[in-house]
Order: structure tokens, then C-alpha cells, then sequence
């Protein structure tokens, strides 16, 4: 009899702390559903990022402006979505003026979606790096362009770089 009395109050026991844990986790799948309504309209690939705080492009382009090469800064800014890899989806480019924004995705952890378009959010690390020759005709490749088109990339070039550990997609 009292073996079936503790085993009893040991049901009771878990049954009561199942129940927090079902609270606790409830209070918690409404608040991160709180913050998806909020970002709703932004769609997250890799690392989870919100669009608090990000800079505005013009913003951006001074953080680049202040490294030199070798150098990183931690930075999360906004900018139009220009190109994405056709084959996989593996970079991007994100419109900054005259210029663009090459974007990685840390680890090779996770792609965009080939037809990605609008405004995204990136957070990172920002970088300057001088692109070989190889590589570049390697991108112009991935971006689907003519054979006379990837001849005609003969010199290296310094490029704004990003290695992008979340990313968010308006729209999609």
C-alpha cells in the first residue's frame, strides 16, 4: 500500500512540474509570437535577427569608409536586394549607391532563396577584401553571365564584403 501511495504523490509531482514547464513554455510561444507578428512581414534565414536597430544604408557606407583592409566592425543595416546566386542562393548583393554589398552566409549555413528580392537586413561582420580575378569570374558564373561577359573581368577588385550570420527577407 505504500508503494502505490508513493508512486502516487510521484505522479502528482511530475504531473504539477509538467504543467510549469507547459506554462513557462507557453508564456514563451507567445511572446516570440508577439515578436513575429511585429516582424512579420520579414521572412529569417540562419541565425534569428530582428530588424531593431539596423542601420540605414548612407549609415552602412560610413561604417565601411572607417575600415581599412583587415579590418571587421559588427554592424546590421537595411539595404535593397540587387542579385542573388542563381545556382543556390549562397550570396547576395544588397544595393548601397554606386556601389555593392557582396554577402556571405556564415558557415555556408544556410542559402536565400534564388528569387529573393526587395529590401533585407543583414547582421555581421562588415569587411574590405580585394576579389581575385578567379573569384570573380566564379561569381559572374554563379550570376548567370555570358561567357563574354565573365571574359572581360581581367584585374582584381576591392570589394565591400559581409559575412552575414542572420538574415531578413521583406516579403518573402
Amino acid at each position: 500500500m505504500k508503494k502505490y501511495i508513493a508512486i502516487f504523490i510521484i505522479a502528482v509531482v511530475f504531473s504539477a512540474c509538467n504543467q510549469t514547464t507547459k506554462d513557462a513554455a507557453a508564456g514563451e510561444d507567445t511572446a516570440f509570437a508577439k515578436a513575429e507578428t511585429q516582424q512579420s512581414e520579414y521572412t529569417s534565414y540562419g541565425a534569428k535577427i530582428s530588424k531593431d536597430g539596423a542601420l540605414e544604408v548612407n549609415q552602412a557606407i560610413e561604417k565601411y569608409a572607417s575600415l581599412k583592409e583587415g579590418d571587421t566592425a559588427v554592424v546590421k543595416f537595411e539595404a535593397p536586394i540587387n542579385s542573388v546566386c542563381s545556382k543556390k542562393g549562397c550570396w547576395m548583393r544588397l544595393a548601397t549607391g554606386e556601389e555593392e554589398v557582396f554577402v556571405k552566409f556564415k558557415d555556408y549555413g544556410f542559402f536565400v532563396p534564388l528569387d529573393a528580392e526587395g529590401e533585407a537586413v543583414v547582421e555581421g561582420k562588415a569587411y574590405l577584401e580585394v576579389v581575385s580575378v578567379d573569384e570573380l569570374q566564379h561569381m559572374a558564373e554563379d550570376a548567370g553571365k555570358s561567357k563574354e561577359e565573365i571574359a572581360t573581368i581581367t584585374e582584381p577588385k576591392r570589394e565591400m564584403r559581409f559575412m552575414a550570420d542572420g538574415v531578413l527577407i521583406k516579403g518573402k
